[in-house]
């Protein structure tokens, strides 16, 4: 689970190993106490592979743009998740490029379908027929292990066993995993924007080592506010993996660009968003069809019309 975006300056970071359940009560007080414009949390299992989501030793960490108080980030610690938790606080400084490459090192690669994420480090791992997706670090969001971004290639999974979607969207596309994962089954142009320039330039850069630049050219965009959203539309897939607030404000933006048979993921929501996020697209015609929740993180399918089955926990 990731809430907030790491902030692009972070310059402080905060670890703590432990069980599942510490990590998570750890990672949502500090996201319910502190700015998220400032501040992000992440708790993530070592292996993000292994059988069960319990089975192997859980890492909180959590990036702050400023020096924190510590005696404060300890209080709140303790009070959430016992002393023990607040003693066994590890408090660091990274430098501006360091928190996604300290994030990502010893992570195993992460597997959806036929798509394997991983970085550079394990290229060897990647077999003849996956489609390796390679992400260096970078100072955006979307590095395969955080449970939003893999439920959405799943998703991606199950939508091209059936069809082959022309025309992609992902709006939010930070380093760009869900567009490239288009773009490289289905070679062909895939739209994609993100509000940060840094994410921006982050998808670019792992387009071109991905083999993929010739079909992806992310822009600077809030939501699809750009001239190379809107003309490259009506699109039959879009991708929106960001936070639930933004995605209420952007349904009927996001809509106006679907085609009438058009399929929608989104994701970035916890399971308590999900009736309100639904509601809003409601609002636009799209109905749930598909749900999958994955590290206490939902992600949905929708379609216009559409029904409403039961969650898929993948």
């Amino acid at each position: 689970m990731l809430e907030g975006m790491p902030p692009n300056h972070a310059a402080h970071v905060k670890r703590l190993v432990c069980d599942e359940a510490t990590a998570r009560a750890v990672a949502d007080v500090i996201v319910e106490t502190f700015d998220p414009a400032e501040t992000a949390a992440a708790a993530f299992e070592q292996d993000p592979n292994a059988a069960s989501w319990s089975s192997g030793p859980w890492t909180v960490e959590v990036w702050f743009a400023r020096e924190p108080d510590e005696a404060l980030v300890r209080e709140l610690v303790s009070a959430a998740a016992g002393d023990e938790a607040a003693a066994n606080l590890v408090f660091d400084r990274v430098t501006e490029r360091d928190w996604v490459a300290s994030s990502l090192e010893g992570l195993a690669p992460v597997r959806a379908g036929r798509f394997l994420v991983h970085g550079s480090h394990d290229r060897a791992k990647v077999a003849s027929n996956d489609i390796g997706l390679e992400i260096e670090a970078a100072l955006a969001f979307g590095t395969g292990h955080h449970g939003t971004t893999r439920g959405c290639l799943l998703m991606l999974a199950e939508i091209l066993k059936r069809r082959r979607p022309r025309r992609v969207l992902d709006v939010g596309t930070g380093t760009g995993v869900l567009a490239l994962a288009a773009a490289r089954m289905l070679r062909q142009p895939v739209a994609a924007g993100d509000i940060d320039p840094v994410a921006v330039e982050a998808a670019r850069s792992n387009a071109v080592l991905n083999g993929a630049a010739p079909w992806l050219r992310p822009v600077t965009a809030r939501g699809v506010r750009h001239p190379a959203l809107a003309w490259s539309g009506p699109y039959d897939l879009v991708f929106a993996n960001i936070l639930a607030r933004p995605l209420i404000s952007l349904a009927p933006s996001i809509c106006a660009l679907a085609s009438p048979d058009a399929e929608i993921v989104l994701s970035g929501l916890l399971v308590r968003d999900v009736p309100g996020v639904l509601t809003a697209f409601a609002a636009q015609g799209f109905a749930l069809c598909r749900r999958g929740e994955l590290e206490g993180w939902a992600s949905l399918l929708l379609r216009r019309g559409g029904a409403a089955p039961r969650p898929v926990r993948y």
